[in-house]
């Protein structure tokens, strides 16, 4: 008798880092009096903003995306971004029941510290060494050759200790624009945000739920202007928003957000506005 293979994922968001960042600089030139009737700034102007990290547990593979900021720096620098402290992407395996030599692969969708700071430390000898030392690691080659020669734009939010460790042992591979390693998850190049970020797309058998990364950081910023100042081609962001958008509405998919701290995922519909977010949910919530 022939036996149909069981199909064994699990989706696990885990919570990196709870931090703030400037109203203005996440929402770019759409003003305060509009985002602010969804996010209440402080006497900073800052708003809440997350990194909810994603594990994708498919049969023998343990793949992570994105880690978080991790502690190289000053505590200077992560003071300004007023981070909370005791949160960090290995208590959130941790609580799962996973460690960091459980996971298999790590996908970046970029290398902006927020994204991929984590992913090494400095060890008791003063060495940057990886942290998941398992594992192998997954990004564009276009984005790999922008952030490994930064531009004055972006300059600092790329970091060599952050990436030139990924880079021995072999274990960094750098994936050309179609290439796709991985069952059951297509990656899509988006160029807006930074060149060459790669953006999940992971089918289940009743749904797809799509890795949202910087394309779009939250909810909120579902109406195709309301783009972060950090984009680096706001006009390509603007045109990329509005394609994917459309498609997914289409197929249906679920948007999971890596920087929103109040709404874990959305689906989408459109309406005399363009498109809108339709239901609000975690992921736990679905059936997948």
């Amino acid at each position: 008798m022939l036996r149909i293979k069981e199909f064994r994922m699990k989706l696990i968001p885990l919570i990196a880092d709870n931090w703030k960042m400037d109203g203005g600089v996440a929402f770019g030139v759409v003003p305060k009096s509009i985002w602010s009737r969804k996010h209440e700034a402080d006497e900073n102007n800052m708003i809440k903003i997350t990194t909810r990290c994603l594990l994708i547990t498919h049969n023998d593979k343990r793949i992570l995306v994105d880690v978080g900021l991790g502690d190289k720096r000053t505590e200077k620098y992560y003071a300004v971004r007023y981070r909370e402290p005791g949160i960090s992407i290995l208590n959130s395996l941790k609580e799962a029941g996973f460690s960091a030599n459980d996971i298999t692969d790590v996908i970046f969708t970029h290398l902006h510290d927020d994204h991929v700071g984590a992913a090494t430390r400095i060890n008791e000898n003063g060495e940057v060494e990886c942290v998941f030392e398992n594992a192998d690691y997954w990004v564009s080659r276009a984005h790999w050759d922008w952030a490994t020669n930064p531009n004055k734009r972006e300059g600092a939010a790329f970091f060599k200790d952050n990436l030139l460790p990924l880079s021995y042992g072999g274990r960094l591979h750098l994936l050309e624009d179609g290439d796709q390693p991985f069952d059951q998850i297509t990656l899509k190049v988006f160029n807006g945000h930074t060149r060459g970020q790669l953006i999940p797309c992971i089918h289940t058998p009743k749904q797809t739920v799509v890795y949202m990364g910087d394309l779009l950081p939250g909810q909120s910023h579902i109406p195709v202007p309301f783009i972060p100042s950090v984009d680096i081609e706001p006009l390509i962001s603007l045109s990329e928003k509005e394609i994917f958008l459309n498609e997914a509405v289409e197929n249906q998919y679920i948007l999971f957000f890596g920087h929103d701290a109040d709404i874990e995922c959305c689906t989408v519909m459109n309406s005399e506005k363009g498109v809108v977010p339709d239901q609000s949910f975690k992921l736990n919530q679905i059936e997948l």
